[in-house]
């Protein structure tokens, strides 16, 4: 497991100046023309996406549509992140029911679950204990998680967790609807009910189109091509941001904490759709409620600034940041291998 590099350096008062200099500049400021026309686009992918389905009905074409709806289903899954993090609008209410109604009824995830589980990472993020994204789970991110992996079948798949990251990742849908099921049965998200129904819609009415339109190995199918790629897209979007990146000691402040654990990508504005702007991540675990559209703008201050007082600040190409976050994994499971 690594380690912070540097060390904190003042007494809490860089970020603060960085605040000062973002909020001057006006990137904190709301941008509701640029969100009223990502969700309206999203928006209508979705029911472009089904409309299609429908309209293609029991053909294998229709396997085209499984892909596109994909590529949409991980489009609603940011637009609901972005909610979470009220960039869209000011205030909680029409914040939550948004995010339940993408979440939820749209793709089929628990928003109260997976809003819970990412306030955790934004507060601790890469914190073995704290952060649930680096928990141990089917992978592991720590040597320390590593050697505690009990079981020939849990051994082996440590040793060999490098290979099997992206194929893992085609079941990643799937593992967030058992967990937002799960979450929901145990009654630790608020307006349970609500989202259960939601939740429970969505079920139905997908499991229906799929063997109401479909012959029965059409519909199994679409269900495999669409889910896979989904959970493969929804996993590329989020695996770049602090795989393989240091963990942190607990004396580090806010400012470095956050920088130091993200990493962001370079792109121009195709990498920034394609990623839902969580290619600015270090400007997003700093500022999580500025607007998607800002944190481009972000990125130079955010950067100056970090020179300016000596804290670390990486960037990398997309392709190279899936290899640092696969040869992690590969060194992770390395004392497994004889």
């Amino acid at each position: 497991m690594t380690t912070m590099e540097r060390p904190k350096t003042t007494a809490g008062s860089d970020f603060a100046e960085l605040g000062r200099r973002i909020s001057q500049a006006g990137l904190l400021d709301r941008r509701p023309g640029y969100y009223a026309l990502r969700l309206g686009v999203v928006g209508a992918m979705l029911v472009g996406g089904w409309s299609a389905f429908f309209m293609v009905g029991s053909s294998w074409w229709t396997l085209a549509v499984a892909v596109f709806l994909a590529v949409t289903f991980a489009q609603v899954a940011l637009v609901a992140h972005d909610l979470a993090h009220r960039q869209v609008f000011r205030t909680n209410r029409p914040s939550s029911r948004a995010g339940m109604i993408a979440g939820n009824l749209g793709i089929g995830m628990s928003y109260g679950y997976w809003m819970d589980k990412h306030t955790k990472h934004h507060a601790h993020p890469n914190h073995d204990d704290l952060d649930p994204d680096v928990a141990p789970g089917v992978l592991v991110w720590s040597t320390e998680a590593a050697a505690g992996r009990r079981g020939r079948f849990g051994r082996w798949l440590t040793r060999n967790q490098a290979w099997l990251f992206f194929p893992l990742l085609t079941l990643l849908g799937l593992s967030l609807r058992k967990d937002s099921v799960s979450a929901l049965r145990a009654g630790s998200i608020k307006r349970r009910g609500f989202e259960s129904a939601l939740l429970a819609t969505h079920i139905i009415g997908y499991l229906a189109a799929l063997l109401l339109v479909l012959n029965p190995f059409q519909a199994l199918a679409f269900f495999v091509v669409h889910q896979a790629l989904f959970g493969v897209y929804l996993g590329m979007t989020f695996a770049p941001n602090h795989k393989g990146m240091p963990h942190p000691t607990g004396d580090e402040d806010f400012l470095r904490k956050q920088v130091l654990t993200s990493r962001n990508v370079r792109g121009g504005w195709l990498t920034d759709a394609a990623l839902g702007g969580l290619n600015h991540q270090i400007e997003h675990h700093l500022f999580p409620g500025m607007p998607t559209p800002n944190l481009r703008r972000a990125q130079p201050i955010v950067q100056a600034y970090c020179a300016e007082i000596g804290v670390s600040y990486e960037v990398t190409g997309l392709a190279e940041s899936y290899g640092i976050a696969l040869r992690h994994l590969h060194a992770v499971g390395a004392p497994l291998r004889p």
